[in-house]
């Protein structure tokens, strides 16, 4: 299911070696239990005129469980960050941006970014290529 959301419960079934009924009741239960978070369509970012990728070390005033929460909340609004990861290291938080270029880039930076609660300081890496990309549903 993970590398093909839209497989039947027939197919399902005979992959998994159970009957019809029992592949339902199993992804009913990974539903409710919040394992299968949603059926979504992977999308081509690049297809779509989104292929400049900047990641962002992003250091904070301070990291109390409020300025924390306040940082996270802020950046949940933000549709340009693909990912925010709270990291143990030298800076605070590493974040994946997607935009179109580094113009809009810089727009995203200067007017979104910068202005998160408690930033204290940025600095961005630019992706020259994506190597590899891959959703968690990849994992075998």
């Amino acid at each position: 299911m993970a590398r093909d959301g839209r497989v039947s419960i027939t197919e399902l079934s005979r992959r998994i070696g159970l009957s019809k009924s029992p592949t339902q009741a199993r992804l009913r239960r990974l539903e409710e239990m919040g394992a299968i978070q949603g059926y979504r369509a992977l999308l081509d970012p690049i297809r779509l005129g989104l292929d400049h990728i900047a990641f962002v070390e992003v250091k904070m005033t301070h990291t109390r469980e409020a300025a924390l929460a306040a940082f996270n909340e802020a950046v949940a609004k933000i549709p340009e960050i693909e990912q925010a990861h709270l990291i143990a290291g030298n800076f605070d938080y590493l974040l994946k941006v997607r935009t179109a270029n580094m113009r809009s880039y810089r727009q995203v930076l200067a007017e979104k970014i910068s202005t998160l609660p408690h930033v204290a300081a940025t600095s961005t890496y630019v992706a020259m290529q994506a190597v590899k990309e891959e959703a968690f549903g990849n994992v075998t």
